[in-house]
């Protein structure tokens, strides 16, 4: 697949790229592209959730009342799950909640991912956007040029940028990343992917 490389206004320059089928053009894969946002999400869990158990509530160990003869139900202390106050019964613990996936299986679903984008043609391809400062407005003109300033953006830059990087923090709908960081969680939640000229090399050779 080729895609015209376009200038910061928008317009075309003449020159193309070239999106390797290898990456932009292969048989997607459903189940891996969910397995691997099901592990990105499982990563963002902190895991630290807890409620007491019935050891470790204040209160007394006394017993309410004799066991027989009340006419109620029998009844421990005042930790018990059943009164307020009282433990929790298989509440939530501390835990991990990331989980092993394969490598293979992580570029199978990253290549799916970019594939659908590529079908739906939401990808575009800008020359190399240099700035002597951070400048947002900078970044909202491209949007606006590139007509996606109405979209979740996902830039791809093909080296770290930090005058861009800078740039896009107060944009919520635009989202800077590093082709060699590219993850498919964020390829499916992106309306639009706006690549930097060069970033399609890093990722053909890190997919292919």
């Amino acid at each position: 697949m080729e895609l015209a490389v376009l200038n910061t206004q928008g317009k075309e320059t003449g020159r193309k790229v070239v999106l390797s089928d290898a990456v932009f053009g292969v048989e997607a894969n459903d189940h891996a592209i969910y397995l691997d946002v099901k592990q990105y999400l499982a990563d963002q869990r902190q895991g630290t959730h807890k409620s007491k158990q019935r050891n470790e509530v204040a209160g007394s160990t006394r017993k309410l009342k004799r066991q027989k003869g009340t006419g109620g139900a029998r009844c421990g202390s005042i930790l018990s799950p059943l009164f307020p106050g009282g433990g929790r019964v298989f509440g939530p613990q501390p835990r991990d909640y990331s989980f092993k996936l394969n490598k293979k299986l992580k570029q199978l679903a990253r290549r799916s991912a970019l594939t659908y984008k590529a079908q739906a043609g939401a990808i575009s391809v800008v020359e190399a956007i240099s700035m002597e400062a951070p400048k947002t407005k900078s970044v909202v003109a491209l949007a606006e040029a590139l007509k996606v300033s109405d979209k979740k953006v996902l830039l791809v830059l093909p080296e770290s940028n930090v005058n861009v990087q800078l740039s896009c923090r107060n944009l919520p709908y635009v989202k800077p990343v590093l082709a060699q960081n590219v993850c498919t969680y964020d390829v499916m939640n992106a309306s639009a992917i706006v690549m930097v000229e060069g970033a399609e090399n890093v990722l053909n050779t890190m997919l292919a």
